[in-house]
């Protein structure tokens, strides 16, 4: 058992360590094809064909497939596609991205990789794309509450506000489901015409298993599906014999630190990318943080996200 305070078993990478591993373009390059092909079969992104070759020339692409006859690169088909960063670049982004638990904001990263505001906001915004995220069903004792993004209406300009005292009016619905001990599961509630609280829950969550909840009436359908027990936050009731949810709620404290003090904005629109950041990082947590990258750079394939996606 751990007793020293965070995840402190963890092996780090400082950052002599970092620009060791990554001294110029090539080594990024090798390093990069180890995550994409870590057999040494390399396949075409385009047909998986296995029959492919290096162009010496490196011009127009360093790779070569023979069967659709179409030149590729380690960028081709992952969210770095068509991207004039160097791998190197992106390396440091995937590093910056994995090791700041509250987020690293667009200009942090405009700063510390000597690239225009525009372009780390996108890079940014491609790294999240491609990071991994829960699918399957949890298991388990299960943890289930919902927090709530956005400003507060004293802030907003006069033809922007509600003009409603207190409450979450104006505010984004976030959902989110914690194994108890294990990986989480968050994103805006909505998405769907007609998503209720309850039916996030039937989505996450395996049938049968054991729910914990706030008192929200909402939830009160899940006794149904689910061993569902609650507490009662409206009186100040937040543990109840095995039955809480402070585990989800020290993530949702995570991610208002992240809104607050990295982003201070997270827009409706892009909402989504931002609670996905928080949960995979919350997810590898355990992991050294070579593996968080390698495991980063691997999920990023067919993962691909375009600018013009992103501002319409």
């Amino acid at each position: 058992m751990y007793k020293a305070p965070g995840r402190s078993q963890r092996t780090g990478i400082t950052l002599f360590q970092l620009l060791g591993m990554f001294p110029d373009e090539e080594a990024a390059e090798r390093w990069f094809e180890a995550q994409r092909w870590p057999t040494g079969e390399r396949a075409c992104p385009k047909c998986g064909c296995m029959r492919t070759s290096r162009v010496e020339s490196r011009k127009p692409m360093p790779f070569w497939c023979r069967d659709c006859r179409s030149y590729f690169s380690l960028k081709t088909g992952t969210v770095m596609a068509d991207s004039n960063l160097s791998l190197r670049t992106w390396a440091l982004g995937i590093y910056l991205m994995a090791t700041n638990l509250k987020g690293v904001s667009s200009m942090k990263l405009h700063r510390d990789l000597g690239v225009s505001q525009p372009t780390a906001w996108f890079m940014a915004q491609r790294l999240r794309e491609g990071l991994p995220f829960a699918t399957e069903k949890m298991e388990g004792i299960v943890e289930v509450d919902e927090t709530y993004v956005g400003g507060k209406e004293s802030n907003k300009h006069f033809r922007k506000k509600l003009h409603v005292v207190g409450g979450t009016q104006g505010k984004a619905t976030v959902m989110g489901a914690k194994e108890r001990g294990g990986k989480v599961f968050a994103r805006p509630l909505g998405w769907e015409p007609g998503e209720t609280l309850a039916g996030f829950v039937h989505e996450t969550v395996e049938a049968g298993e054991t729910v914990y909840t706030d008192d929200h009436g909402a939830y009160r359908s899940l006794k149904n599906t689910y061993r569902h027990a609650s507490v009662k936050h409206s009186v100040s009731e937040y543990v109840n014999g095995q039955a809480h949810t402070n585990g989800i709620e020290s993530f949702w404290a995570l991610l208002k630190r992240g809104y607050h003090g990295t982003f201070h904005k997270m827009s409706r629109k892009h909402l989504h990318r931002y609670v996905t950041e928080f949960a995979a990082r919350h997810n590898l947590r355990s992991l050294d943080t070579l593996e968080q990258m390698q495991v980063m750079a691997r999920s990023m394939e067919g993962r691909r996200i375009k600018y013009r996606e992103l501002i319409v």
